[in-house]
């Protein structure tokens, strides 16, 4: 079986008030971990074949940030329904994904990123990680998940949770 490894990312630091919720720019703080975590994907090998995006500024900048550092070139997919949507949707988007990438990044919001990475475990990996997931899941952290279907059958409970990193640059 292929190796399947989905990234659920939280952007990183926005400023509190813009015009919209949408426009929500990063901070400057933002931005540096926005490029730590780019440089920890890297360290880590978990640079993605694919990467989905929020409409939001502040999950574009946070990608934007990211692969800079990381020295990628790879242009994400911008989907609204990750804004606004639900596990549910999230989950959905995942399963359209075409093709079968190694490594997918969904680039989105809480409380849906952590929730989804709770719902997605399948409770065999480190209990440790899957607290630390419970216990809260602050701007621009990521958790790892190991994936052990094609994408269009990925199901709640269906990965293995296997890190958790939360960046902060100073």
């Amino acid at each position: 079986m292929t190796s399947r490894r989905l990234v659920l990312l939280r952007h990183a630091q926005a400023e509190q008030f813009a015009a919209s919720d949408d426009m929500r720019a990063l901070t400057a703080r933002g931005r540096r971990d926005a490029a730590a975590a780019g440089r920890w994907l890297q360290e880590q090998d978990l640079l993605p074949d694919l990467t989905i995006v929020s409409s939001a500024a502040r999950t574009q900048e946070t990608w934007a940030c990211v692969a800079d550092a990381a020295g990628s070139t790879l242009a994400p997919i911008v989907d609204g329904a990750v804004h606004q949507g639900s596990t549910d949707v999230a989950l959905e988007t995942l399963r359209c994904t075409q093709g079968d990438p190694g490594t997918v990044l969904l680039l989105g919001h809480n409380p849906t990123i952590a929730s989804l990475a709770m719902l997605l475990d399948d409770g065999a990996g480190d209990a440790a990680v899957l607290a630390r997931v419970t216990e809260g899941y602050p701007t621009c952290t990521a958790a790892v998940l190991e994936v052990h279907s094609p994408w269009s059958e990925l199901e709640y409970g269906g990965a293995t949770l296997r890190a958790l990193h939360t960046v902060r640059e100073s």
